[in-house]
């Protein structure tokens, strides 16, 4: 309250009511405190909200049709494709119009090489209807001289495909990441040896949990032992975690090339040791085995951090009242010190599944024809097939995969018993 009991009003030193002097003291407390982190807050929005929305963008986005060949596009509605009949003249006539002007500007072989993706042959059909273009007569008849040119001009699906892709935004990326198609009766699923994304998704999934369990495995009492010793021993230790973060990526990967290679040093002392004979050699490499062994191993320290962090805010003194009650070294381990370190766990197994499901390095290196994920497909649309909008809606179901087993997660386990110490 400004006012007093009296009436009276309360003012400041220069005579402005208390209560405005207040409120505007406190704009300005808010406004210094976005300016302090408007930089983070840009950085973030250009380096990461940006992207992502540009790629759920490219996941629809297909005006390339509608650009290039806009008449074609118009007339082209009227075609009822249930005729079984190629368009007619009207059509035809608007193709050539289109085509002239996209042969002059050369986006005629963008279209071909987009269309592509969706029925093959479609990319050296608009090339060499590019070259004829010219040698047409202007006059007409245009229907005649198309297929003159290429049959394919005379045949349904190649207009079909025109057809279905006319549209500024389309759901084919997404049909095609769920291994399905368009069909001339709606919508269904690829032959069965061309379906290959929903079982990579499946994979994917399936090696990043088994991931994330071995380095909880090999963690867990990696951390336990950090936690209990003496602070000078457990750093000495703590650099040893550390050490491999000062390795190379990709000379950490290369090193498990060739430890685990059948000629490596890991076969090699198996059969020195008599375990294994020489024409036993396991094959632990270009396979989901090499993917595993690789990737725990450089995803290990993710595990070990979270953990330790909590571990080492965990009181001995709980188990020593547990053991002191009459609860032999298990019980007490399992019923007194497990259940706090639960939310390293979380902290852990979240940061390491998450950064393995999105590797795509080291299973391609490592992993062969069994062990890839389905990032390395999404970083040969990206890098070479130069399918964008395939990549993108590979990318937005991986991003919506994550997001789902993080609500899941939370609902099992709880998202604010997660801790990173």
């Amino acid at each position: 309250m400004s006012d007093t009991t009296d009436g009276q009003v309360l003012t400041t030193q220069d005579g402005k009511p208390l209560k405005a002097a207040l409120r505007r003291a406190l704009r300005r407390e808010k406004l210094r405190a976005f300016l302090l982190i408007a930089p983070l807050l840009i950085f973030v929005l250009i380096t990461f909200v940006a992207p992502i929305v540009d790629m759920l963008f490219r996941s629809v986005e297909n005006g390339i049709v509608a650009d290039t060949l806009p008449k074609t596009v118009i007339e082209l509605s009227k075609w009822d494709p249930a005729s079984g009949e190629a368009p007619d003249e009207e059509v035809f006539a608007a193709l050539y119009d289109d085509m002239v002007i996209a042969v002059d500007q050369k986006t005629h072989t963008r279209l071909g090489s987009r269309l592509n993706y969706e029925q093959s042959g479609i990319s050296s059909l608009f090339r060499k209807t590019g070259r004829r273009i010219k040698r047409m007569d202007e006059d007409g008849p245009f229907k005649d001289q198309f297929i003159g040119a290429d049959k394919k001009w005379g045949e349904v699906p190649t207009w079909q495909v025109l057809k279905q892709f006319s549209p500024r935004y389309t759901d084919g990326y997404f049909l095609n990441a769920f291994d399905a198609k368009r069909g001339p009766e709606g919508i269904e699923m690829k032959p069965e040896d061309q379906q290959i994304y929903m079982f990579l998704f499946g994979r994917t999934l399936f090696l990043s949990i088994v991931i994330t369990l071995s380095c909880l495995l090999l963690g867990y009492p990696i951390a336990f032992l950090l936690a209990s010793l003496p602070l000078r021993t457990s750093n000495l230790l703590m650099i040893l975690v550390l050490l491999p973060f000062w390795t190379s990526l990709l000379v950490r990967t290369s090193a498990w090339k060739v430890l685990l290679q059948q000629q490596g040093v890991i076969n090699d002392f198996l059969v020195w040791t008599r375990l294994i004979d020489d024409a036993g050699r396991l094959v632990m490499i270009n396979n989901q085995t090499g993917t595993i062994i690789a990737m725990t191993h450089i995803l290990l320290p993710f595990m070990i951090l979270p953990l330790y962090s909590v571990m080492k805010t965990i009181s001995p003194s709980y188990v020593r009242a547990a053991k002191s009650l009459g609860a032999n070294d298990w019980t007490a381990f399992w019923r007194v010190y497990f259940p706090q370190s639960v939310p390293g766990i979380g902290a852990g197994a979240i940061l390491v599944f998450i950064l393995s499901i999105g590797y795509y390095i080291t299973p391609e290196l490592v992993g062969g024809t069994s062990g890839i994920f389905i990032s390395n497909r999404i970083a040969y649309h990206i890098s070479s097939s130069l399918n964008w909008g395939l990549a993108a809606s590979l990318g937005t179901l991986l991003l919506v995969a994550v997001l789902i087993l993080f609500v899941v997660y939370d609902k099992i386990v709880g998202i604010d018993n997660v801790k990173l110490g």
